[in-house]
């Protein structure tokens, strides 16, 4: 209290988010703290509720985002714990962007914001799905939405049949009853402890939510960005269903930003509209892996996720929406060896994807481009779209899902392997869990365990070694070969053999932890436990991290013509970065290279 009433508050917080995440927060986010947490401690105060526990900045599980305030505390009629989640806004008012109601203009604003009662209503209903304390309770959180400097009349335009609610400036009285209605004038030090001590519950991988958003038709709760990307594709779908003209929506963000879970969730919610909808990777795993479970029983489920390279012959503006996820990975053309001699036009694949439908959505990661010929990038399709005078709308999901939520150490991963400015550093998250083992047997030893445990587990390595066929007798070769310790790679095929899954399933079927992974099998996936050996095109030289090509065995990277140094040189980082991004709960790492491997001992351990 002393904190916030000496204006000290914004202090105090960034002092915990450097502690606990490792960066400094931004002046706009220090800006909001003094200007709106004090209001609501003073509210509480005139309320009666002072010995109510403020959580403040709570951060949601396995995600970087952060509720405003959770306010902790027991309920007056049932004497039970109660929680009301706070999303706190300065404006002085906002209104429906376009007539839509999920999407606000505010002043001096000028991209469309999510509505506040939207955003804080999906927090709750997060808190309650991925928190174990009160999943069988869901009743114990309500959400509010705070406009402390609006009025109830500038307002325009609130969602309606939500569990939450939202209170102006001037309507501080029902605001204050509120408060009492779900919070008693007691202290809240034991339900804030059981809500911070509660485990979270095991989070829904990217099949099991394809499974229940294209199969149950089961709603899946998006926050904030992700709720703002898929409303804005649906008001761009709705603009053009008016005949308004065509939009490309462009979503970004880093691995486990949910980009992927965007996408299903649209396609599920388009389909259900009757919208002539199609999904569409330039992965072979991903796309192999979604018709398998997303559409395990239906053909006509299955046909719903197809190839970038599917529409080379496309009817412009065939399809109402074209939903293309990892369009980092859309290719310069899609023309291959086997390709009809009438159909090699040069046509750009780009091209033949946009013209695909009247609303196309790329989400797209620029640091996942693994492969030469790879060209996705927000540069490329806004010179597309202005040579062709289209309208480009462009949203960034800013979360953290994958890595257990921990941008910290996303931001350690770019920054060890010289994708940011800043250089290696050491680690300090304390959010997620960053081992250096001291040999591949070693690593695979403590993933084992956790696999008995019960969790998802898997190993990857940079393509630093020849990848044999198997063996007549459909033994596996141990390509992979570090000192003493060797193991095959995965399967290269579509049929499982023996205990090993077919390729495209590797990093998703029971049986894929006896094989090492590449990039090629793990990208676009997540488990809970992530071993990476980082092979010997990756070294440590005179304080630097450097590539070394003679070193990498992949194909594709043999041809200096079309791969040459730097193009190898950023790719291998780019590999590297995806490899180290798949784990959600904690990664373990070695090094084949020994100053690298004592570099990273510095770095994680201070050995």
């Amino acid at each position: 209290m002393d904190a916030v009433t000496s204006g000290d508050v914004a202090v105090e917080l960034d002092g915990e988010l450097h502690r606990h995440a490792g960066h400094r927060a931004l002046s706009a986010e220090a800006r909001s703290w003094r200007a709106s947490i004090p209001v609501l401690v003073r509210d509480l105060h005139d309320a009666g509720l002072g010995d109510v526990q403020v959580l403040l900045e709570y951060r949601l599980p396995l995600t970087s985002r952060r509720i405003d305030a959770v306010l902790a505390g027991t309920h007056p009629r049932t004497g039970k714990p109660s929680y009301v989640a706070v999303e706190l806004k300065q404006w002085s008012s906002f209104a429906p962007f376009e007539e839509d109601q999920a999407l606000v203009t505010v002043p001096d604003v000028h991209e469309p914001r999510l509505h506040p009662l939207l955003q804080v209503d999906g927090y709750r209903e997060y808190l309650v799905d991925f928190t174990k304390a009160l999943h069988e309770e869901p009743d114990l959180v309500r959400g509010a939405a705070y406009v402390h400097n609006a009025r109830a009349a500038d307002m325009a335009g609130s969602p309606t049949l939500l569990t939450s609610r939202i209170f102006g400036g001037d309507q501080r009285d029902e605001w204050l009853g509120f408060l009492r209605e779900h919070l008693a004038p007691a202290p809240g030090k034991d339900a804030a402890e059981r809500l911070s001590a509660s485990a979270a519950r095991p989070s829904r991988t990217l099949l099991a939510v394809a499974a229940e958003e294209i199969q149950q038709r089961e709603h899946l709760t998006l926050l904030a960005d992700q709720q703002l990307a898929y409303r804005m594709v649906l008001h761009e779908v709705e603009r053009a269903s008016r005949g308004r003209g065509k939009t490309v929506v462009v979503v970004t963000g880093g691995p486990g930003s949910g980009k992927s879970v965007v996408a299903l969730s649209l396609l599920g919610e388009l389909a259900r509209r009757g919208y002539r909808t199609l999904h569409a990777t330039g992965s072979r795993s991903f796309t192999q892996t979604l018709r398998k479970v997303a559409g395990r029983g239906s053909s006509r489920t299955k046909s719903l996720f197809t190839y970038f390279n599917s529409y080379m012959q496309a009817e412009p503006d065939g399809l109402d929406v074209l939903v293309m996820d990892e369009a980092h990975r859309i290719r310069r053309t899609s023309e291959a060896r086997w390709t009809r001699a009438e159909l090699r036009t040069g046509r750009p694949q780009l091209d033949e994807l946009v013209s695909a439908a009247r609303v196309p959505v790329l989400l797209l990661d620029e640091n996942q481009v693994v492969r030469p010929g790879e060209i996705g990038s927000v540069e490329a399709i806004r010179e597309y779209a202005r040579a062709h005078a289209v309208r480009v709308v462009e949203v960034d999901l800013a979360d953290q899902f994958r890595c257990g939520g921990s941008d910290t150490y996303v931001r350690w991963v770019r920054d060890l392997l010289g994708l940011t400015d800043t250089g290696p550093t050491a680690w300090r998250g304390t959010d997620f869990d960053l081992r250096v083992a001291d040999s591949p047997a070693e690593m695979e030893a403590f993933l084992a365990e956790r696999l008995a445990e019960g969790r998802s587990a898997r190993m990857t390595a940079g393509f630093c070694w020849s990848w044999s066929d198997p063996r007549r007798d459909g033994t596996l070769v141990p390509d992979v070969q570090v000192g003493s310790w060797a193991r095959p790679w995965n399967l290269k095929g579509d049929r499982r053999i023996g205990s090993a899954p077919a390729s495209a399933l590797w990093a998703t079927e029971e049986g894929g932890f006896g094989q090492v992974g590449c990039v090629y099998t793990a990208q676009g996936f997540e488990y809970d436990w992530n071993g990476v050996i980082l092979g010997p095109d990756l070294v440590w030289r005179d304080g630097t991290l450097r590539t070394d090509r003679s070193a990498n065995k992949d194909p594709d990277f043999r041809s200096r013509a079309a791969v040459d140094d730097v193009d190898f040189d950023r790719l291998v980082r780019h590999v590297y970065k995806v490899l180290l991004t798949r784990g959600m709960v904690g990664t373990v790492v070695y090094a084949v290279d020994p100053d690298l491997q004592a570099a990273l001992k510095r770095f994680v351990s201070g050995t």
